[in-house]
């Protein structure tokens, strides 16, 4: 027969933990310090339960059975001695953390474990607080419980060997993938998080493009679910200044993972985000307010002069038809085609000696089959950047234009997401398996960080951080040493260390 387990905190995150712990077969004893908030949230999922059943998700006598086995009680209830665990949800502050399991352990049996569900704080830190540490961990779950399917099993320094065991296998019960990890700031997922948004704010603070453009680059080119504005602002523009300032503080100041300016000021002027109507995006009953993407202007095709080594483009222009310059040198009137790493246009002309005012470069990171990004130099003149954009929009395919950035858009985000889950592993805070499986799950990246590194080529994800690292000086592209060790090896980001 399955465990009694104890659930206090019953807002959505404990409601969650309970439906799919109740659904399992556990017996959950709910309980909050709210009077009447644990009996609302048994009534709230027994009705999630009999709405299940009426969409055929599971049979009305699983249904009862599961609301059955919730039971509402207090938190410092007798009762809560028969549980072998303890998840508490509550209110994201240590000292409320501490003093719950310091109260719990005069109710509790030996054996019975304490778990936070908490997503920031110090696993360490609340366990310090109790007496018998060694049975203090994380089981941070993610919001909706029931539909993410990964939880983060986190070990603080006193925690014992046999409450994680027990603990990734109550998981397993659950129908979730648990991934183990060490007490750091942001666990695994939080904390690998600091590549996607974070880069995608830096490129908007430097003009580099606007916010729907930098969006559908990343979704259209590199195959995000969702755009990092649009995902602010559903996630919510308070919430995510919070995170983004907490770990800053928490990692001493890390330059990788410094916020920016551009959402604090949003919070402060209200623009909270689809919440609130207005925040990267305006919003009209819920939805975007987009404006019309505009159409690539006519304009007379010019020869195409490409690199000698550029082979890949070339097969590109051929492809589309275009009118191929296959001089040493460029002729006077052609369009000068590159495509750095790291790099930017403006530098790339320069090493070439090449005229800045005929230069477009395009990103050929991701291929050109989905999404095509161009990028010019300040000095590019309008009827070559024209002739470009109408080329490559010849078959149909969409076209981004952007302003000189080392890095294109998708290789700044992209190379920052390897280096960071990189550094994951460097610090030994989880395996590279589970990084990739925290991240696959719990951001809903297109890939885990490490195998799209694997599958982009490690080196030329450490030639794009070099590069931007060179030609920027700012020490958050510093290459993580573990990267860089396998990149100059030929391993695999997700190969296990003999």
């Amino acid at each position: 027969m399955p465990d009694i387990i104890g659930i206090i905190g019953t807002g959505t995150m404990g409601r969650g933990i309970a439906q799919i712990a109740a659904q399992a077969g556990y017996t959950v004893l709910l309980a909050d310090a709210r009077e009447g908030a644990a009996p609302e949230a048994r009534s709230a999922l027994a009705a999630t339960f009999a709405k299940l059943a009426e969409k055929g998700k599971i049979s009305v006598g699983e249904a009862e059975a599961a609301t059955e086995r919730l039971s509402a009680v207090a938190p410092d209830s007798p009762e809560l001695a028969a549980c072998s665990l303890i998840v508490e949800a509550i209110v994201e502050e240590i000292g409320a953390k501490k003093a719950l399991f310091s109260s719990l352990e005069s109710i509790i049996s030996p054996g019975c474990i304490l778990a936070s569900n908490t997503s920031s704080l110090s696993i360490t830190q609340i366990a310090a607080g109790c007496l018998q540490p060694e049975r203090v961990a994380g089981l941070h779950f993610f919001n909706p419980v029931p539909l993410m399917k990964v939880v983060e099993v986190v070990e603080g320094l006193s925690t014992s060997p046999v409450t994680i065991s027990r603990l990734m296998e109550f998981a397993k019960n659950l129908g979730h993938t648990p991934v183990r990890a060490k007490d750091t700031p942001g666990f695994i997922v939080n904390h690998a998080g600091r590549g996607y948004g974070p880069e995608a704010l830096r490129l908007l603070e430097e003009g580099i493009a606007d916010v729907p453009t930098i969006d559908r680059i990343l979704v259209e080119q590199a195959g995000f679910r969702m755009g990092p504005f649009e995902l602010y602002d559903l996630v919510g523009l308070d919430i995510s200044a919070a995170v983004m300032e907490t770990l800053y503080q928490q990692f001493f100041h890390e330059p990788r993972y410094r916020p920016s300016p551009l959402v604090r000021s949003r919070v402060e002027a209200g623009l909270l985000g689809k919440k609130s109507g207005r925040g990267f995006y305006d919003y009209q009953d819920g939805r975007i307010l987009r404006t019309s993407q505009s159409d690539s202007p006519a304009c007379p095709p010019k020869p195409v002069w490409i690199p000698e080594n550029e082979t890949t483009l070339r097969d590109l222009i051929a492809s589309l038809k275009g009118d191929i310059d296959t001089g040493k040198t460029p002729s006077a009137d052609s369009l000068l085609l590159i495509a750095p790493l790291g790099g930017d246009a403006s530098g790339t002309a320069a090493r070439l000696k090449l005229d800045p005012r005929r230069i477009v470069a395009i990103d050929p990171l991701f291929g050109f089959d989905r999404h095509r990004v161009l990028m010019t130099t300040p000095a590019t003149l309008p009827d070559y950047r024209n002739a470009a954009r109408a080329l490559f929009a010849r078959d149909g395919k969409p076209v981004s234009l952007i302003h000189d950035s080392y890095g294109f858009v998708a290789q700044r985000v992209v190379a920052n997401i390897v280096n960071i889950a990189s550094d994951i592993a460097q610090m030994g805070i989880a395996s590279p398996l589970d990084i990739d499986t925290a991240v696959r799950l719990g951001l809903g990246y297109p890939m885990g960080p490490l195998a799209w590194g694997d599958a982009l080529g490690a080196a030329k994800i450490l030639a794009i951080l070099d590069n931007l690292h060179g030609n920027t000086k700012d020490p958050r592209w510093r290459a993580s040493p573990w990267l860089k060790r396998r990149a100059e090896l030929g391993l695999s980001l997700l190969s296990v260390e003999a």
